[in-house]
């Protein structure tokens, strides 16, 4: 069976680099999909689609996703831009 083609990190975009990211703090925190949309109040197939890169977040919603991980917005962009390559 043929093996799925990785992507490079260059062709990585920010919706897949933001649900990386999304991804590991929400397991860092100890939520599950379905606890963490709970608790931001969307669906869980939002937050799903969030972290494989396929939806990108409003602003409001990343008020709101960055509150549920005690964050503030701003603490999620330098992350982001790591997992772009862009951070110094």
């Amino acid at each position: 069976m043929p093996q799925k083609a990785r992507r490079h990190w260059r062709t990585r975009t920010p919706q897949i680099a933001f649900g990386i990211v999304l991804r590991q703090l929400r397991e860092k925190a100890g939520y599950s999909q379905d606890s963490f949309a709970h608790a931001t109040g969307y669906h869980r197939n939002y937050i799903g689609q969030l972290e494989r890169g396929e939806k990108s977040p409003s602003l409001s919603a990343l008020f709101n996703l960055s509150q549920a991980l005690d964050r503030v917005p701003s603490q999620l962009l330098p992350l982001v831009e790591k997992q772009l390559g862009l951070s110094k």
